[in-house]
């Protein structure tokens, strides 16, 4: 298995099976081609035989320019348990403290339970539970973990 730098061609595929991926669940939607065309230096796939089998998206804040964002994840149902994520994730903390990051954020729905251990793995720490975060009645769980000293 390879893991490289998101490129835009890997949209169509991404967004074809992201829903399977997420069994049926309506995910495409929270991921716009731009986030493949815009953020390649922080965004990453895993390739197995060439084929896309997991991937990351994420970003440095403008707003926050020593923060970056992990906006979503998705690991291939046959390909979990290989710690794909983990290694996808690890990834991200190198490149981002490369940037002079030192805080990683990343947020997930409260049912999402999977997730939620996921992070805590790895982790990060539950910032808060925030109501209507992305619209009325879509809660979140807000995670921030630092990944380097906070440089003065």
């Amino acid at each position: 298995m390879e893991i490289r730098a998101v490129a835009e061609h890997d949209y169509a595929h991404v967004v074809r099976v992201v829903n399977d991926w997420w069994g049926g669940r309506s995910m495409a939607d929270m991921l716009p081609k731009l986030f493949f065309v815009h953020f390649q230096e922080t965004s990453f796939v895993v390739e197995d035989a060439g084929e896309v089998v997991a991937f990351l998206i994420g970003f440095v804040s403008q707003t926050f320019p020593q923060e970056a964002y992990i906006h979503f994840v998705g690991v291939h149902p046959q390909y979990r348990k290989q710690k794909l994520g983990k290694r996808l994730y690890d990834l991200f903390f190198e490149r981002v403290r490369e940037k002079g990051c030192t805080t990683v954020r990343c947020v997930t729905a409260p049912m999402n339970h999977g997730s939620i251990a996921f992070h805590t793995q790895l982790g990060f720490q539950i910032e808060k539970v925030a109501e209507d975060y992305d619209g009325r009645g879509q809660n979140r769980v807000l995670f921030v973990k630092k990944v380097a000293e906070t440089t003065a």
